[in-house]
């Protein structure tokens, strides 16, 4: 051997290995810390000290995995390998490996964090991390949906379920894995579920728990197909409604905790012996300023026809010289003083336009 002779990483004892660490790894893994296939194979024999969860994932010891390791077994089984092309892991119906770690603090209980490409704990399981109450707990779930791109060449097995789509949302980070936003996971929850108390309860906390707004609730569901089913059907009008409250709770709070003048609530614009003009949420006569909360389903059967309304009232009250304020339930949760600001803009305003028209205010 000369001096330009590469050195051979030395193996690790594969009892060492099992004792260092708890999740699962892939069979690429196992062999860059050199353990052959045939190794890990006798290992994985029945009896023995390791298992085999999933394809080309294995357990390094033996028993049931823990909730955890389940998660990440499943993401192991789903994850691309972020060296292979796009046909890797095709003949065994998972991608071997993943190749990059988060390492944590010094000191801390648990081995480094894995990167898992392209792919991110959906469905039930990821509602559970988002912390629904109404949504099971991990040991109890016999699978765990995970979400992966559309091409990917792999198919539901164990307690994987793989879930498909054509554009991959931004995923969250939980308890140290990636984790689907909630609107995306309730969709995928919701295509697996029959009873519709609990589709009614899960869509209805993520609205109350303040989770997301029931616009990209329904956009996600609408999205999935799932719209034409009539248990989730009534679970959404009961999610617009619920949302609906929400949102107006915050807009009084919004008036009265930025000191804004109270206006005259829900109430319906008429001209006087006239037509109709439309409902609007809050208006203050002396400013001729109108208010409208936006909380529409977005249901794609109703949205034109609605959205085409809305622009029929706005025009014909501006043309009357009543200035209309459109808000959305998100911006008044995220950003309530900025929106203030505009309806105190708008009221200030008033003084410097032509005196609008005299309409008729009618409760609603």
């Amino acid at each position: 051997m000369t001096h330009n002779t590469p050195l051979s990483p030395r193996p690790r004892p594969l009892h060492s290995l099992a004792d260092g660490r708890r999740r699962p790894m892939t069979v690429a893994q196992l062999r860059a810390h050199g353990v052959s296939a045939a190794e890990t194979n006798e290992q994985c024999r029945p009896g023995g000290p390791w298992q085999q969860l999933l394809p080309n994932v294995v357990l390094l010891h033996p028993g049931p995995p823990t909730s955890e390791e389940r998660l990440h077994a499943v993401l192991l089984y789903a994850a691309r390998d972020r060296g292979a092309g796009p046909a890797s892991g095709a003949a065994s119906g998972a991608a071997p490996a993943v190749s990059v770690s988060v390492p944590v603090q010094p000191g801390a209980e648990h081995p480094p964090v894995p990167a898992y490409a392209e792919a991110m704990i959906t469905g039930l399981a990821a509602l559970t991390l988002h912390g629904f109450a109404a949504a099971p707990p991990l040991p109890s779930l016999d699978v765990v949906d995970v979400l992966v791109p559309r091409m990917r060449r792999l198919r539901t097995t164990g307690c994987a379920r793989i879930v498909r789509t054509t554009a991959l949302p931004t995923p969250v980070e939980l308890t140290g894995v990636p984790v689907a936003p909630v609107a995306r996971a309730l969709a995928d929850a919701v295509a697996e579920l029959t009873d519709p108390g609990t589709v009614r309860r899960l869509l209805t906390e993520a609205v109350r728990g303040g989770h997301c707004e029931p616009a990209a609730v329904v956009r996600e569901l609408n999205r999935a197909r799932l719209l034409s089913r009539p248990h989730v059907v009534d679970a959404v009008d009961s999610l617009v409604a619920e949302g609906r409250a929400l949102a107006e709770q915050r807009l009084y709070r919004m008036v009265r905790e930025h000191g804004l003048p109270e206006p005259v609530w829900n109430v319906d614009l008429r001209l006087p012996g006239g037509p109709h003009l439309g409902g609007v949420d809050a208006f203050w006569p002396e400013q001729a300023v109108a208010l409208e909360l936006d909380t529409r389903a977005h249901r794609k059967q109703e949205d034109d026809a609605a959205w085409a309304e809305h622009a029929r009232k706005r025009e014909h009250l501006e043309r009357l010289g009543i200035t209309v304020v459109h808000l959305t339930p998100r911006k008044l949760r995220d950003c309530p003083e900025h929106q203030a600001a505009v309806v105190r803009t708008a009221l200030m305003a008033a003084g410097d336009r032509e005196p609008a028209a005299y309409v008729v205010v009618l409760p609603r």
